[in-house]
């Protein structure tokens, strides 16, 4: 049996937060995280942090969005909600289309050379495919 930890799943008590959360019922959520102690107790030493939530439908569904909101108030990151979400829908849609391309880069073609027993299919020992695609 290997002794090492392959999923480390230990919370640190001095990195707690309260979560609240806030929604309009239609757009999406906030969740305002308010430092703690480790007893539960209010942390004045850290600040408060402010996190967006939207998703956005795709052919394959519903697609998660999660943004920072900087603000100082769950007043100032509502009004800040729309804009923050446009730039995480953005980015996201950046993203993903960057991943597309790289797995549409990796798709190996016959004849293309590639390497391994797909990509060997144009020569070697019983044929292979010609040029017009016909197996030789």
């Amino acid at each position: 049996m290997n002794d090492q930890k392959q999923f480390d799943a230990d919370m640190n008590p001095d990195e707690l937060y309260l979560e609240e959360i806030f929604t309009d019922q239609k757009i999406g959520s906030i969740r305002r995280l308010s430092p703690v102690t480790r007893n539960g107790d209010a942390d004045t030493s850290r600040e408060v942090l402010y996190m967006g939530s939207t998703q956005v439908m795709t052919p394959m569904g519903a697609l998660p969005i999660n943004f920072e909101l900087h603000a100082n108030s769950i007043g100032e990151a509502a009004e800040k909600f729309g804009v923050e979400a446009e730039v995480a829908v953005e980015r996201t849609a950046r993203e993903l289309e960057e991943m597309r391309r790289d797995q549409a880069s990796k798709i190996v073609v016959p004849g293309q050379g590639g390497g391994g027993p797909a990509g060997n299919l144009g020569g070697g020992m019983g044929g292979g495919l010609g040029s017009s695609g016909i197996i030789t």
